[in-house]
């Protein structure tokens, strides 16, 4: 396994001014399943790829619900993104119990950004091995969030975390210009078109994709598999293809594992991507 004098706690920089316990979480994010993320100026929707260790396993749960007007997909470490949900859950109780209001999601991210970032900061913790895609509805709109490990946070208006997710990247830095005034309608069929791009040639089906929908007049929620099937079928009924996506190379080698084992200690901090 690779090691260096710089890994062997999160509280010792490298010459070059990096953490490497903070890239290897971030690097845990990359070899997660994919999800995705697409906001209009009505709604909001998550979705992920189901991927099971084994034929004889189910596959681990990657939307979570933490309230009516906000739901979290997570890339990575499962079991970290399942504690962090609940505590977005236990937030959410606690300000609607003293406010009688529900949390507006920028206060929640930032919140989350900060208990991620007290894991940096601590030699007797570690990071948080999980990216999670933050998607609510609150007065002031349509909100899809990115926590990442390192205690950042960036608002999108789309975006793709996991393993072969920059496929699904390129599909929407071609689309997003027509996400904000995007129907329901429409914006589940570019989720389902970007994810899509994540199998690499697998066949795309309601049994290996998980997607949920937020938005003015309906609380978060997760689409039965008839409804994410029919909507494929439709898709696939009327003729439409995604356009190609052209980066084969760039997803294969963001998913892959480096051969080290560990980021080098050269170029930029990943905190300051």
């Amino acid at each position: 396994m690779f090691r260096n004098q710089y890994d062997t706690d999160v509280t010792t920089w490298s010459p070059a001014g990096r953490l490497f316990q903070v890239e290897y979480a971030m690097e845990a994010v990359k070899q997660g399943s994919a999800a995705i993320g697409l906001r209009s100026k009505t709604h909001v929707i998550l979705a992920c790829v189901n991927k099971a260790n084994s034929e004889l396993s189910s596959h681990q749960k990657k939307i979570f619900k933490v309230d009516d007007h906000i739901g979290v997909a997570i890339a990575g470490l499962t079991a970290d993104g399942r504690v962090l949900s609940r505590y977005m859950r236990s937030e959410c109780i606690n300000y609607s119990y003293s406010y009688e209001s529900p949390l507006p999601v920028g206060r929640l991210v930032v919140q989350l950004a900060d208990k991620a970032q007290v894991c940096t900061q601590r030699s007797w913790k570690r990071p948080y091995g999980v990216g999670l895609l933050v998607g609510g509805l609150d007065e002031s709109g349509a909100h899809l969030y990115y926590n990442c490990p390192s205690g950042n946070y960036f608002e999108y208006q789309a975006f793709a975390i996991g393993s072969r997710s920059q496929a699904a990247k390129t599909y929407l830095e071609r689309r997003f210009e027509n996400f904000t005034d995007s129907s329901r309608g429409s914006l589940l069929k570019d989720a389902l078109f970007a994810l899509r791009e994540t199998l690499q040639g697998e066949k795309l089906t309601s049994t290996n994709c998980t997607v949920a929908v937020v938005g003015i007049g309906e609380p978060f929620h997760m689409l039965d598999k008839d409804t994410i099937q029919g909507l494929i079928t439709e898709f696939e009924l009327a003729g439409e293809e995604a356009p190609a996506a052209s980066t084969d190379a760039a997803a294969d080698a963001e998913s892959a594992v480096p051969e080290a084992g560990a980021p080098t200690d050269e170029g930029a901090a990943p905190m300051d991507i």
